[in-house]
């Protein structure tokens, strides 16, 4: 059993009943946030695909306060680090094993820096491929379209994709259901959209562009579940 929690934009929380695992954990200054960062009793590993701010979000405090490591691009993983955070170093193809879990990093098209006065580089951009209460899930990270996705399918067969859909910064509606063609899941959970007004604003064009597929759309609101 796996339950997946989609707490807005790309911040999802996975359990398997015992378990808990946090991705891209943005809630500070998150506008379609639910929930705030230190509401778990338990939080046992962050994985975290780039370090744009509305992906690396509280990822580090989250670690100080459950002593999770934070799994991450190399560089990611120094950056976070430096700052006082556990962490778990690798990088694209590498696979790590964790008690309860298996994280595999794959590529994504995208960008990667934690801007704030400056740029500070943090690696190149990932997706993850995740084992845990017996199912398999491709969470792509913020991506462009591109072709190996249909390659992770067929090796990796997984059962459920976490992909954005929002546009302008990452695939919009109408590609995301080409890379879920490209993947075959039985089930996509859109990401990345509505979170700012420049962005996709629902999941109802993706949807409609998955209509006569064989994966079902699994449209969460911030705050809403989905168990597998």
């Amino acid at each position: 059993m796996l339950k997946i929690t989609f707490n807005g934009h790309a911040n999802f929380h996975f359990t398997d009943g015992r378990s808990h695992l946090l991705i891209d954990p943005w809630f500070t200054g998150n506008p379609s946030a639910k929930g705030r960062p230190f509401d778990y009793d338990q939080i046992d590993l962050i994985l975290l695909t780039h370090g744009h701010r509305d992906h690396l979000g509280d990822a580090i405090d989250i670690s100080k306060k459950y002593q999770a490591p934070i799994a991450a691009p190399f560089e990611l993983a120094m950056f976070c680090q430096r700052r006082g955070a556990s962490v778990a170093q690798m990088n694209h193809g590498g696979k790590l094993g964790f008690d309860f879990c298996t994280a595999k990093m794959v590529n994504a098209v995208h960008s990667s820096a934690f801007v704030d006065k400056g740029a500070e580089y943090t690696g190149n951009p990932c997706g993850y491929i995740i084992e845990m209460g017996g199912k398999k899930v491709y969470f792509t990270g913020d991506t462009a379209l591109f072709g190996d996705m249909k390659l992770y399918g067929e090796l990796e067969k997984p059962e459920i994709m976490i992909l954005p859909i929002g546009g302008v910064f990452t695939m919009g509606p109408e590609d995301a259901a080409l890379a879920v063609g490209m993947v075959a899941p039985k089930f996509a959970i859109p990401m990345h959209f509505g979170t700012f007004e420049i962005l996709e604003q629902s999941a109802d064009s993706f949807a409609k562009a998955l209509l006569g597929s064989k994966t079902e759309a699994v449209a969460l609101a911030p705050g809403q579940s989905a168990t597998f």
